[in-house]
């Protein structure tokens, strides 16, 4: 029987998108869902600010009477005019290994596109780099992080196969607490913050929820990623969603924060204690008992882990050694939280300034993952 693609219409039709994933990824022990809550809330246009910022469609793949599939087809308005292309993105894509299926999901996205006058068609890309982007090809034999999604190595095939090609590729390490900061760092830190003139701001929670901080830290990732592949500058609404979504959770012990003498911030680490295996444990849902693995995990009895979230330097101290600041702060920390050690972001393979910072550390390398593209 042919495969048969249906469009979200209803509440339903997106509970039935979000939980996909849970039962094609069901005892596959590297697999690490997204909380249910926060994915309804990402894919639902009337949640989501920056869908007033784009087009979106969301698709189900039937077989046989059985759902086999979903993709979402994003049309980034900010991300189209600021990187002067027509792109048509497809995200939260998931298949069984069937290569009708995922012809058939990526078909849909492109008729979504040509509609819309879109060239290119790329993926997988969420709204913004703060959803889960890339497709894991290198790395299959580990527990993925929170903030990046596991897959099964055939999407790698089913997408060349579609006549996909590379258009950038991210990689992610295990970087290891040291037992002390090193020497280099520690000396590096005092020159840097008495030459410029900088030092480590503490910020409570009020100052980052309701007194504009939050924005602070949001302007600084905008201007220091703003040159990376397909990076969406965020408009300031969409800055508060992420500031309510994600920055009240944050364990302010792990976030460190530097500032020059005119008290503007100009570097910035968001760390947080590993959640990947207390929202296994619970499922991707909060209750009935996510939300205790979530608090556990976080506040009481932390994972060995730690997920360094993102670490932003302002264009204007761009090798200058401020990283060294950073993690003079961050590491003393870590080490009496009793982490062994952190799992890095994706980080582009060409971002050579941060490749350079984990040189100092013992790592190891974790996993590759890509994006593809190819014209429509």
């Amino acid at each position: 029987m042919s495969v048969i693609v249906k469009t979200v219409q209803s509440r339903s039709d997106l509970r039935a998108f979000v939980k996909f994933p849970l039962a094609l990824y069901k005892g596959c022990p590297y697999y690490v869902p997204g909380l249910y809550s926060d994915e309804m809330a990402s894919l639902d246009p009337e949640k989501n600010p920056m869908v007033k910022y784009s087009k979106l469609e969301r698709f189900l793949a039937y077989k046989d009477g059985k759902l086999v599939g979903r993709v979402a087809a994003i049309i980034n308005e900010i991300a189209n005019r600021d990187w002067n292309h027509a792109e048509v993105r497809f995200g939260w894509i998931d298949f069984i290994d069937d290569k009708e299926v995922s012809k058939a999901l990526i078909d849909a996205v492109v008729e979504f596109g040509k509609k819309n006058g879109m060239t290119t068609v790329t993926g997988p890309l969420g709204f913004t780099d703060f959803d889960n982007e890339g497709c894991v090809i290198e790395g299959f034999d580990d527990i993925s992080s929170y903030a990046l999604r596991f897959n099964y190595p055939y999407y790698k095939e089913h997408f060349e196969a579609l006549g996909f090609g590379k258009a950038n590729d991210w990689l992610e390490y295990r970087i290891y607490v040291p037992d002390k900061v090193p020497d280099k760092v520690s000396k590096a830190a005092a020159l840097i913050q008495e030459r410029y003139g900088l030092h480590i701001r503490k910020v409570t929670k009020k100052e980052l929820l309701k007194e504009g901080y939050g924005r602070k830290m949001f302007d600084l990732v905008n201007r220091t990623y703003c040159h990376l592949f397909d990076f969406t500058v965020l408009p300031t609404e969409v800055m508060d969603h992420y500031i309510k979504t994600f920055l009240g959770l944050l364990d302010l012990t792990y976030v460190t924060v530097v500032e020059d003498a005119d008290s503007k911030l100009i570097a910035l680490a968001v760390t947080m204690p590993s959640i990947a295996r207390a929202v296994q444990k619970g499922g991707g849902y909060m209750f009935p008992l996510g939300w205790w693995h979530l608090v556990k995990s976080m506040y009481i009895k932390h994972e060995e882990a730690l997920e360094l979230m993102l670490i932003a330097v302002d264009p204007e101290y761009r090798n200058r050694g401020v990283h060294a600041i950073l993690f003079n702060e961050i590491i003393p920390n870590l080490i009496k939280g009793g982490f062994k050690y952190g799992e890095s972001n994706a980080e582009m393979e060409t971002n050579n300034s941060i490749q350079n910072v984990w040189n100092l550390y013992e790592k190891e390398f974790k996993r590759r993952r890509r994006v593809f593209s190819k014209e429509i």
